[in-house]
This record gives structure tokens, sequence and C-alpha cells, in this order.
């Protein structure tokens, strides 16, 4: 009889500018324990399926059958929404498979599995790799989180369906948006590398998908102009919402945490939530 344990974090996707492409790891983490026990079942308090349409058995399945495994699900990271929850569950099910068979996958080959499961790659690849990531397809490039950058979630008590949220963007966008995104993702992207705190401030911003779905959530979508009046350094809808990642100088994070806990009183909570540097984790 075998056993794994896998631990996968939670994941932000678009940063802002980075639609589809960019997305980081954040130290909330899904716990999977898998057994051979002779018999398939699914074991959590959680509200999940419990058949073989749960995600974790599905990442499972994409290497081997699930026939008599038991699998037993906790986790930390909150389900209303835009947490990379589904990319935790699909790697978690493949790093156990590819453990317990002894497959030898490699990480890059876990990403662009999961990534194929998801349906695009960010959160996958942020929930394999931890820190940063930059996705172009299956290619992708990993940088540590600088330091003296924290990072606080509001999360709404109501979930907006991921269905919903793609639906509610265009076919088509202006070609100065897409421009504007691009310039935008770049100075994102080199703001984080060198650590210039200020340029990531200034790059937070969005036209390509934020605009468009404000209105599925439209209290999390004021937070991204009043968050930086709060202290933060700006603010970004976390994947397609309603969760909102808020960026802070680690300095003044208790602080913008107080603020923030009085702009979300009830109908959200606020939870800190470091970014991470180790991605999924087996033993």
């Amino acid at each position: 009889m075998q056993r794994c344990s896998v631990r996968v974090p939670a994941s932000s996707a678009n940063l802002g500018p980075g639609f589809d492409s960019l997305a980081c790891a954040l130290d909330l983490r899904m716990e999977l324990e898998v057994e051979e026990t002779g018999s398939f079942a699914v074991e959590t308090e959680l509200r999940l399926p419990l058949g073989r349409e749960n995600f974790v058995v599905r990442g499972f399945e994409r290497l081997h059958s699930a026939d008599g495994y038991t699998f037993r699900i906790r986790t930390e990271i909150p389900s209303s929404g835009g947490l990379g929850t589904s990319a935790a569950a699909y790697v978690g099910g493949l790093l156990a498979a590819d453990r317990l068979l002894g497959l030898e996958t490699g990480d890059a080959g876990i990403a662009a599995l999961a990534a194929e499961l998801e349906g695009h790659p960010d959160n996958a690849a942020a929930a394999v790799h931890g820190g940063f990531v930059a996705c172009a397809g299956d290619d992708v490039a990993r940088f540590a989180p600088p330091a003296g950058l924290a990072a606080l979630l509001v999360v709404p008590g109501e979930p907006v369906r991921t269905e919903a949220a793609r639906a509610a963007l265009p076919a088509s966008v202006p070609l100065a948006d897409a421009a504007y995104n691009v310039g935008r993702s770049s100075q994102l992207v080199l703001g984080l590398v060198s650590g210039d705190l200020e340029l990531v401030s200034a790059a937070l911003d969005d036209r390509l998908h934020q605009p468009y779905r404000e209105h599925l959530f439209p209290r999390s979508a004021a937070l991204l102009t009043s968050a930086r009046r709060l202290g933060a350094l700006g603010a970004t809808i976390s994947g397609a919402g309603p969760t909102v990642l808020i960026w802070v100088r680690a300095e003044h994070s208790a602080d913008v945490l107080a603020a923030l806990a009085g702009e979300a009183a009830g109908w959200a909570e606020v939870l800190p939530a470091a970014f991470a540097t180790a991605g999924a984790e087996l033993s």
C-alpha cells in the first residue's frame, strides 16, 4: 500500500494587465493525501464532489485510474473565486499520481498537463513553480517575489461563476487598449524583477478584462481605485474575481489591512496572504 501527501499553493492570475499570462503563488495551501486503500473514495469536509468529477481525481486520472485510491482533501484557500482552487486541485492530483506511479513527469510536464485541464496556463504554472510566472503557452518564466512586497486579499462572501466572468469579455478589443496592456505588463514584470515597487504600483492598471467584468462585482471593482487612497500600492481583480489582490509595502500591511476591514465590512473578509516562493510540495 502506498501513500503520498501534496501541498499546493493558491494563485492569483492576470495581475492587472497580464491577462492569461501573468500569475503569482500565494501562501494559502490545499492539502491532499492520496492512499492506496483498495477502494475509490473522496474524503473531505468541504463542499466538493465526491466522485470522479472532483478536480483532484480528474487530475490524478489524467495519468492513471483512481480505482483503489482514497483521496483526502483539506484547504486554506477560500472558495469564493479567483484564487486558483481548480488549478491547485488539478496540480495536486497530477503530482500524486506522478509520485505514486514513479512517472517522473517533471514540473514543466505537470504544469502543461494542468494547463490543458484548466484551459489556460497561468494559475497552473504558479501553483507548480511558486513565485511569479510569465506564461506564453507552455513556455513559463519564473521569478521570485521582490523583498518588501506583501499581499492582502479581500474575499467576498458571494462568488461569481468563472463562466459568467469569461462570457463578459468581448471578442475583440481596441488596438490602443491592447498596446496599453502590453506596456503596463512589461513595466510590471520589470518592477517586480528589479524590486522597484513604485514601478509596480504604476503598472497595475488594465483595460482588457477588469472594465468588462466590474458589473459582476461592483464592490470589488471599487477597490481598484480606492486601494491607493487606503495606503496600498494598488489592487487587481484576482483571476476572474470576485476576490481582490491588494498589493502593499510590507511595512504598511497592518495599517492597510485595518483600513480595508472597514471598507469590506458586511460583504467581504480581509486576509493577509504572503506571496509564496515555493510551489507545490510532495511528501
